[in-house]
């Protein structure tokens, strides 16, 4: 394994909307790539000419095309999962897990991230220019759903010429991805993983999530969507407060104790409303700055509502949608959790072993709430890194046994 360049990062702390300074990563610097895609209906019946995808690979694709691993990235992620941005300088979301001999082993793995339809990162959503009208999308982009963007990888894995995954892997968001592949494309992917992740949102998610897009529509500055070509910002300030209460979804009493307490940021100010400026403000208030800069409101609006309206079995019973899937499942949850809390994460797996699927399932005592599969975490490394070297093994171990079964016959 190769030496950790990081030291300086504390180990509780995610890669994103950090100041993190002189980071350094195994992998240099990287680059994310862009490819137009024709022909893409979503599900709500929009035809698109052409799509664009904004992605990313690392490692090497093997002579059979068997060791590709997608990475699918949670909400406020993107196609730059790992290494140095070349642009802003800022590490990939995923450093800490992807790269030489780490989590996912780009010394072994083919690894592909792509930025999901809808996105703000390069991929088409509501801030790309409608080629109909010449104009921005804005709310006439069309519902998207976690199936789109789902489908939307289908078609870059078409276009890297792979047939199947050895795996899909994400959290939260990425992990309901990784769910639809297993479901609607049982024969294209052999492991899938879901982290911290649920087969639909609970009223209390969806309640979350309905504060933060209430947060942006009700900014003045909003403007129904319209925004892009006024001189004014846009809604920043609705953008990060729905990012501020998002981001303490995210952590736990523990986390928040352990890193703010009641500790004062500073001295009290002429222009403070209140004489005490806790840490924990500042530190949300930096958080959504921070997110302000790199993410677009609208499509804040239509991520979180394709979240909301996921349900992996769409009214069906779990036999029926579970008895289609090929692949074999590791469930990862949190017990400092509350966002994603570990009920979801076994309920997924009871109905899995229901259906007679393989599904193991660890639930990691972490205290580190939601974001435990973003920061430095050595038993999630250690269970994740064996699990994909050891199915690997076995993926060629039985390739072999088929040749000399073929050679017998």
């Amino acid at each position: 394994m190769m030496q950790d360049q990081s030291k300086d990062v504390l180990t509780d702390t995610d890669l994103q909307d950090q100041n993190i300074a002189d980071y350094q990563s195994d992998l240099g610097v990287t680059r994310t790539q862009s490819v137009r895609l024709p022909g893409f209906r979503t599900e709500s019946g929009f035809d698109f000419p052409e799509i664009e995808l904004a992605y990313m690979t690392l490692g090497e694709l093997s002579p059979d095309r068997d060791n590709a691993i997608l990475v699918c990235h949670a909400f406020s992620g993107n196609a730059h999962m790992a290494g140095i941005d070349p642009e802003t300088g800022r590490p990939g979301w995923w450093d800490f897990h992807v790269g030489p001999g780490k989590t996912i082993d780009t010394d072994r793995f083919f690894v592909i991230c792509s930025n999901v339809i809808g996105g703000c990162n390069g991929s088409t959503g509501p801030s790309s220019i409608n080629p109909a009208t010449g104009e921005r999308y804005a709310m006439s982009f069309p519902p998207v759903t976690i199936r789109d963007m789902a489908k939307a990888q289908t078609l870059l894995i078409d276009h890297l010429g792979i047939d199947r995954l050895f795996a899909a892997i994400g959290g939260s968001m990425g992990g309901m991805q990784s769910m639809v592949w297993a479901i609607d494309y049982p024969d294209r992917i052999r492991n899938c993983i879901p982290i911290a992740s649920g087969i639909a949102h609970s009223a209390m998610q969806i309640a979350f999530n309905e504060v933060g897009r209430q947060a942006i529509l009700t900014d003045p500055d909003w403007a129904d969507g319209d925004y892009y070509d006024d001189e004014g910002a846009g809604p920043e300030h609705g953008l990060a407060v729905a990012r501020m209460i998002g981001h303490v979804t995210y952590l736990s009493e523990y986390s928040m104790h352990r890193k703010f307490g009641r500790r004062l940021q500073r001295p009290a100010a002429p222009e403070d409303i209140f004489p005490a400026f806790f840490s924990v403000e500042s530190y949300l208030q930096y958080q959504g700055e921070s997110f302000v800069r790199r993410f677009d409101p609208n499509s804040y609006l239509y991520i979180t509502k394709a979240l909301d309206m996921f349900d992996g079995l769409n009214g069906r019973h779990s036999n029926e949608v579970f008895q289609r899937v090929q692949a074999r499942f590791l469930v990862i949850s949190f017990e400092s959790d509350w966002l994603y809390p570990p009920s979801q994460s076994k309920e997924l797996v009871r109905s899995l072993k229901r259906a007679n699927r393989q599904a193991t399932y660890v639930n990691l005592e972490t205290p580190y709430g939601h974001d435990s599969f973003l920061i430095k975490n050595p038993e999630f490394t250690r269970i994740v890194h064996n699990y994909l070297i050891q199915d690997y093994q076995r993926q060629l171990q039985e390739k072999q046994e088929d040749q000399a079964d073929l050679g017998q016959a």
